[in-house]
């Protein structure tokens, strides 16, 4: 392999684009769980293991779903810079924490749709309303599945009515449990911040969780009114519900998941959708096992994704500043 570049060999303009495109990938309650180092000519991705969420995330895999999806950005900032892109997944056993490692790999221009991916990044913010109720055409959302499929990843619709009846049961399920648990209210309330309140960059945004939010998209608070079965079902139908599927459940799997959803979201917001991932109901394993049982899955069930075409504005969500993201090295 050719290329490598050290830390003076970019410029500080080129330096801004790769840090500006992973500080805008989604996160787990925006916790933002990686850092970006340069070693030995590489850009590294790191994971912020000490970021934990013991109630949402028991076992860390929203935490490399999300570092996956910021392994997406670094791949096409380096690609819209006319770089090939060499990236080794977890290529040192000794330092788990490093999730990949990334070598521009002599020049080569962007195709069309790495442009397009990049340019939506900027545009790319979590959706939790309801949205306008046009449907998606077949054409999107096969467009939407090759996205994963490109990198090894099932993304299969749930559109038909009897199994959309089986998941609004689960989602119930898990937003009522996760209404009456305490811990995880309180863990959710420690990661919510005041519009004002911005002082790191990260968690969640209050008008990210506007007034009457679907508590299927994902912040069930205590004061979240539960929609009946059929309510929510009919709701349901408004949406195109994507299931992320992976072959193993490993960490390899986990980081290929979110690169997956990434890309996948991006090419949604350039044809102008919304969306919002749906893991929080995946951590019971009852839902889990359910959806995969009812669904008739063939592997393992990362992510629910909802899309459509947004009802109003799409809020913002804070973000760390470049020197905190950018490690030794820079």
């Amino acid at each position: 392999m050719v290329g490598r570049r050290h830390p003076e060999q970019w410029s500080p303009t080129e330096l801004e684009v790769l840090a500006g495109a992973v500080l805008r990938a989604p996160s787990v309650h925006n916790i933002q769980p990686w850092r970006l180092n340069f070693e030995d000519g590489l850009l590294v991705l790191v994971e912020r293991r000490e970021l934990e969420l013991p109630e949402h995330d028991p076992q860390g895999r929203d935490r490399l779903l999300s570092c996956g999806a910021a392994l997406a950005n670094l791949e096409l900032a380096i690609r819209v810079l006319g770089h090939r892109v060499y990236t080794a997944e977890f290529p040192d056993p000794g330092r788990p924490e490093v999730v990949a490692a990334v070598e521009p790999d002599g020049p080569l221009s962007p195709s069309a749709s790495e442009v397009n991916r990049y340019a939506a990044i900027k545009r790319r913010h979590s959706y939790r309303r309801r949205f306008s109720g046009r449907s998606l055409t077949r054409h999107q959302i096969v467009g939407l599945r090759h996205a994963a499929a490109s990198n090894g990843i099932e993304a299969r619709p749930v559109l038909d009515e009897i199994e959309l009846g089986r998941v609004a049961d689960l989602l119930e399920f898990a937003a009522e449990t996760h209404q009456h648990d305490r811990a995880y209210q309180r863990e959710l309330s420690l990661w919510t911040l005041r519009d004002e309140g911005y002082l790191h960059g990260t968690g969640l945004a209050s008008s990210g969780r506007p007034a009457g939010s679907l508590p299927w998209a994902g912040l069930v608070r205590e004061s979240t009114a539960l929609p009946d079965r059929e309510v929510l079902k009919r709701r349901l139908t408004e949406e195109t519900l994507l299931a992320f599927i992976t072959p193993g459940d490993t960490r390899h799997d986990h980081l290929r998941a979110g690169r997956a959803l990434q890309l996948t979201w991006l090419d949604a917001v350039h044809e102008g959708l919304v969306g919002s991932v749906l893991t929080q109901p995946l951590h019971l394993p009852e839902v889990r096992a359910g959806l995969s049982e009812d669904l008739e899955l063939s592997g393992f069930l990362q992510a629910l994704m909802r899309f459509g075409f947004p009802s109003g504005d799409v809020p913002h969500s804070p973000r760390r500043s470049i020197d905190e993201l950018l490690g030794t090295g820079f």
